[in-house]
Order: C-alpha cells, then structure tokens, then sequence
C-alpha cells in the first residue's frame, strides 16, 4: 500500500438520470456500491476522501465507521468541478504527490486494480495516469500529479477534469474487461449489471 497518492470519491452529484434513484446506494453484495468502493479505496491508500452534498445524508450514513475525509461541497450542483476542487484542496494539505479520482458508481473496479494503477503511477509520477480497457478505450480511475493540483483548483463545469487531461495527455493503464468503461448511471446500467455479475447482487 503506497502512501504517495491519495483516492478522491467524488459523490456530490445529483444522480439525475436514475430517475428517482440514488445510483451510489444501490446494492452490491448487500451493501450500497458506495460503501463497497469506499471500503476498496482505504485498503489500496491510507487517504481516501468522499465528496458530499450538505444534506445528503442517506450518502454520509452508507459510510459511518470508515476511516475516511467527508468533504462537504456547497456548491455541488456547479457539476464534478466542485467536487474536484475540493478534493485537490483536501490532497494539496497531505504528504502525497498524486490524487486518484475513483468514480464511486463503477463497482467493477477491484482494490487491486486500485493499488496497480498507484503502483504504476509512482514510476513516472510527473505524468498523469489513466485506466483504459483493452482496446486503450480510456475509463476511470483517473490519477493526476501533485504539480496538476494548482491548474485543477481552476476546473469548473461538470466536464470533470477533460480539458486537463486534453492538455496533459495521459498515459493508459489497463484493466481487464469492461472494468475501465462500466459506470452505472441508469436503472438499465443496473439491471444490465446486474443479469452478467456474480457478485450476488
């Protein structure tokens, strides 16, 4: 387990397009896919954050006992900038020289693929690193160097960290499968999931 990159959760959205649902408490294994992805974040680095909307707490019960940062972010509806910008200001403050961004509605995204991406990264950790299928599709998670944090305190929108990466281009990781590519933001993603995953769900 590497100390030098910190995971970043964001989960401030509003999670519109599950049309009444809230995409990160649905079940995997019995538990909300946001506790499972927390829980994989902490066993892969010591520092994992979760970004929040003030008063969603059905999100901040599914992580009560965990060992993680809840960053709480005002100005959420703005889009995954918000949630960025809080993030990088949480990392800028620790002793790490990179900050992963994990999506937390991507289950299929194991602990260890977590730590082979961190592993990677620290052999060239000037350079932005990101997952990829294996057709070099680029996916999520997403790792960007401590000397990127400045530049992404200036991201806005909800294009996440696209112009970023466009300007620094990153290098691709591989993850097997669809791992890479597979986030879950409709109740059809779900049950799509749902009828090829073993996990029991």
């Amino acid at each position: 387990m590497s100390p030098a990159c910190a995971i970043l959760l964001p989960a401030a959205g509003a999670s519109r397009r599950m049309r009444g649902g809230d995409k990160l408490l649905e079940q995997v294994a019995g538990r909300a896919v946001l506790r499972v992805v927390a829980k994989r974040a902490l066993s892969a680095s010591p520092h994992v954050a979760v970004t929040l909307r003030p008063d969603d707490t059905a999100r901040a019960n599914t992580l009560d006992g965990l060992a993680l940062e809840r960053l709480i972010v005002p100005d959420a509806d703005e889009g995954m900038a918000a949630s960025l910008r809080a993030g990088t200001r949480w990392a800028m403050a620790l002793p790490v020289s990179a900050l992963m961004i994990a999506l937390p509605d991507m289950p299929d995204v194991t602990a260890t693929d977590m730590r082979a991406l961190i592993a990677d990264q620290a052999h060239h950790p000037d350079r932005p690193l990101r997952a990829c299928d294996q057709t070099q599709t680029p996916g999520h998670p997403t790792i960007l160097p401590r000397a990127l944090f400045a530049t992404m305190l200036e991201l806005s929108g909800d294009a996440g960290a696209r112009s970023l990466l466009h300007a620094h281009p990153p290098r691709l990781h591989p993850l097997p499968g669809n791992r890479a590519l597979a986030d879950l933001d409709t109740p059809e993603d779900w049950a799509e999931w749902r009828a090829r995953s073993h996990s029991g769900a």
